[in-house]
């Protein structure tokens, strides 16, 4: 139940008596602060004290109802107001209502009811908008572009711009990265911060769709449009109108639905499954995937029309593996809200588990990395997490290293990096273990400084 709040009510009557009668029924409720005036000209020296509600009689005594309501607009359209007449004008109470007020009231036998239910109302109203001012300032915070993705690598403040650009313009945009990079994340983000934030995020990952059900899924159906189809059900398109909707995976889609989803982005517009009534949709498009879809464009398996209309603004998710700077900073943050929802004492890193973390690539990227830590958390019997308790793959890390398309130096840099992490630092014995001169090591480390900081 909504408890409704007290209100700074303003009364403007020029008759005394009804002044102070319409005074006496809104102070009934000792929570509002009732004010009475008996002039426009009054009125208005006192508005910077920003009442909630103005009582207006419609004719005073320097001014009438219309001309003072629409200054009243003017200087503060969140002023609710109530007009009462002496007469039943529908012609004025029509124009009124037009200009914005909240109601209008004839002087009659249940003014006092009418007034209180109205008042009551405004102030229900009130209270739902300071919890909704709430609950979207929360989403707000939640999801903040650093609340988001937790980083303060040169590629994450890139994608943070990237990010404020995507969320500032009513373009597409297409997020593509590695799994575990975070796509989904960022596609909130963008949204909750765009101005269709009021309106529903819709999200649809298009490899959980059976391919004979996809646009239905998309575009909905009709009853008795196939075998199964009991009842009507819009599709995700419909239910994303003057929102946002966001198809994960879009690599995977259908070459039949792909053109239909062309369709749908050109002009707006569709037809359900089975249906004749065209469906129109104002939605706005976020799309992601781990492919490279113009290498699935020359092969023929997504049609180039669609990749360019998708396209818009790309964002590129770097994979964890090249943002080294965050992987300290993303397992502390990890670390310590596990150790917070499950009521567990607070837990450190070692800096031998730091370092153990530091040299692997973490193929599952950011996701890998908060199981790794959640579990090593769990498992550990002290407040300090080690080397030993930090359990990764080292199979899936050598394969993942492999599988990169890099040049014989940055596998020469990456393997050195790690020995200089597994052995602290220590040039001489590094220059042993890998059969490469000090003097080498140094010159490396000098001209890839960005790459090895850190190390002396």
């Amino acid at each position: 139940m909504i408890k409704a709040p007290g209100l700074r009510i303003f009364v403007v009557e020029d008759d005394e008596w009804y002044r102070e009668f319409i005074s006496y029924i809104l102070s009934l409720n000792p929570a509002h602060e009732v004010k009475s005036f008996a002039s426009g000209k009054d009125l208005f020296k006192s508005l910077n004290e920003n009442p909630d509600v103005v009582t207006v009689d419609y004719l005073l005594p320097d001014t009438d109802g219309v001309s003072l309501i629409k200054q009243l607009k003017e200087l503060n359209p969140e002023i609710e107001t109530l007009v009462i007449s002496q007469q039943e004008k529908v012609d004025k109470a029509v124009e009124l209502l037009k200009l914005g007020i909240y109601d209008y009231f004839v002087k009659s036998d249940d003014i006092k009811e009418k007034l209180l239910n109205a008042i009551n109302n405004i102030a229900k109203n009130k209270e739902l908008k300071s919890r909704l001012y709430k609950l979207e300032e929360e989403v707000k915070h939640k999801y903040s572009f650093q609340n988001t993705i937790i980083g303060n690598s040169p590629p994450v403040l890139k994608i943070f711009s990237l990010m404020e650009k995507a969320s500032g313009a009513d373009l597409p945009v297409l997020i593509t990265g590695e799994t575990g990079t975070g796509k989904e994340v960022v596609a909130k983000a963008i949204h909750y911060n765009s101005k269709r934030r009021q309106a529903p995020l819709i999200i649809v990952n298009m490899t959980t769709i059976p391919k004979e059900l996809a646009e239905s899924e998309l575009f909905g159906h009709e009853k008795g449009a196939f075998t199964g189809a009991i009842a009507s059900r819009p599709g995700k398109f419909e239910l994303a109108d003057k929102g946002t909707i966001f198809l994960d995976e879009i690599g995977e889609m259908d070459l039949q639905i792909q053109a239909k989803l062309l369709r749908v982005l050109q002009e707006k517009e569709f037809v359900r499954v089975g249906g004749t009534k065209t469906i129109t949709s104002d939605c706005r498009i976020i799309t992601a995937t781990n492919k490279n879809l113009l290498e699935e464009v020359r092969k023929g398996r997504f049609r180039e029309d669609l990749y360019y209309r998708i396209y818009g603004l790309p964002i590129e998710l770097p994979p964890l593996r090249h943002r080294e700077n965050d992987i300290i900073l993303l397992s502390l943050y990890f670390l310590h809200n596990f150790c917070l929802e499950n009521k567990m004492s607070e837990k450190t890193l070692s800096s031998d588990a730091r370092k153990k973390l530091l040299s692997y690539s973490f193929p599952g990227n950011v996701r890998e990395l908060k199981s790794i830590i959640e579990l090593s958390a769990l498992l550990c019997p002290d407040n300090e997490i080690t080397a030993s308790g930090v359990q990764l793959n080292p199979q899936q890390n050598i394969s993942s290293i492999l599988d990169e398309e890099k040049t014989l130096d940055d596998y020469i840099q990456q393997i050195l990096k790690y020995y200089l992490n597994k052995y602290d630092d220590n040039i001489q014995l590094v220059s042993q273990k890998l059969n490469l001169g000090k003097s080498t090591i140094y010159k490396m480390i000098k001209e890839n400084k960005a790459f090895f900081e850190g190390h002396k």
